[in-house]
């Protein structure tokens, strides 16, 4: 089975701080190739918690959307976890350039576990077994940062990762399943953080019109407005099908 697993819906650094959502990132399966994304703060616990248990021994591969300790807290303890400690030289890590070589977030021991390094770049495409992916255009974002277009069997899934609104995002993610990750529920000027919010989301709806869109990533404001209620306003407003991810969600890849 195909499927979709979010280990972690928190977004910003107060929610993964006072772990008010969990930070575990998102578990990808896809036929018999399991793949890890942002492995933030508690992902191992995450797995090892769910139910069913999820093993990370059975990943075949890591990837960061970009280095920021949401995004990639665990990925090391992953790393050793997916390589049985170092001794089972195996799997592919994904990640950007910047996460890897300036201010690395994946420590140099560990890199040496895996079988393969894959540096993300712009417009780039990638494949690990039954996984093809590719990269769209650098986000704006305060690192180097890129969203994800899988084409699998049997959906096209996108990934719209931390980045502020720029007009192009309107094209880059066509996905029938659209994951966004949602930290603001409402725009603040000129945002330092740079992420997206509920007005920035219904811009790229309208455009995208994707069959089922995700919400996730949450930040305090958007903790605080109920996400599934968000949600949910989301839907009758545009007529179509949004739903928040909660932690621990599955979503079964040949149900959608």
């Amino acid at each position: 089975m195909s499927f979709i697993k979010f280990l972690g819906t928190a977004g910003a650094r107060f929610v993964v701080m006072k772990q008010l959502r969990a930070s575990g990132g998102v578990w990808l399966s896809v036929g018999k190739t399991n793949l890890y994304i942002d492995p933030g703060p508690g992902a191992l616990v995450r797995c090892l918690s769910s139910k069913p248990r999820l093993e990370p021994s059975t990943l075949d591969g890591i990837l960061l959307t970009h280095k920021h300790l949401d995004h990639s807290g665990d990925v090391n303890i992953m790393i050793e976890a997916m390589t049985d400690g170092g001794f089972k030289k195996k799997g592919v890590l994904f990640a950007p350039r910047d996460a890897l070589e300036e201010d690395p977030v994946v420590l140099k021991y560990a890199m040496g576990y895996v079988k393969k390094v894959e540096v993300l770049k712009e417009d780039s495409e990638y494949l690990i077994g039954d996984i093809r992916f590719s990269t769209a255009q650098r986000h704006q974002h305060r690192v180097e940062t890129y969203g994800l277009n899988f084409k699998i069997s049997p959906r096209t899934i996108s990934f719209i990762t931390d980045t502020k609104f720029f007009p192009e995002l309107l094209n880059l993610y066509r996905g029938e399943i659209l994951v966004i990750h949602v930290v603001r529920l409402k725009p603040i000027g000129d945002d330092p953080i740079d992420h997206l919010s509920i007005e920035d989301v219904k811009s790229i709806l309208k455009k995208a019109k994707p069959r089922l869109t995700i919400l996730t990533h949450f930040g305090m404001t958007m903790i605080k407005a109920k996400p599934w209620v968000v949600a949910a306003e989301l839907e009758k407003e545009l007529g179509l099908k949004v739903i928040a991810a909660s932690d621990g969600m599955k979503i079964d890849l040949e149900e959608v």
